[in-house]
């Protein structure tokens, strides 16, 4: 962030922990400056759409599954390209996202499997 900062007065945006350690790595984006955990948290590893590749910004919602993270315009059913918004139900298959409908094996499951075998979608806010 091209600023100086005395060791006592560099925290983490998020949860306040002291970076100012020797050997302590601190990430900044977005305007803030984050500790690994939390930057892996908000922005996942690389900070970039598991669906699309690109670059999330820091202010913009996104969506979460299986420790991966998507720009809400990605995260679509595999099959029917539809969009899942929060609340909708969803399967995830070998790191692929398939809407209730277009579940693989979908016939094979009894029903009282269905709820076990699905997440329901929650958005994330990436503010702390």
């Amino acid at each position: 962030m091209e600023r100086y900062w005395h060791t006592r007065c560099l925290k983490c945006s998020c949860c306040q922990a002291q970076l100012g350690e020797i050997g302590t790595t601190c990430y900044s984006k977005g305007g803030m400056i984050l500790c690994r955990n939390d930057y892996i948290r908000l922005f996942g590893h690389s900070g970039a759409c598991s669906a699309c590749g690109q670059s999330i910004p820091a202010s913009e919602m996104v969506m979460r599954a299986q420790g991966n993270v998507y720009h809400l315009k990605c995260f679509t059913c595999a099959t029917c390209r539809n969009r899942l918004v929060p609340g909708d139900r969803f399967h995830y298959v070998n790191g692929t996202i398939f809407c209730e409908h277009d579940r693989p094996g979908g016939a094979l499951l009894s029903s009282h499997l269905g709820p076990l075998q699905s997440n329901t979608l929650l958005p994330d806010q990436k503010v702390c």
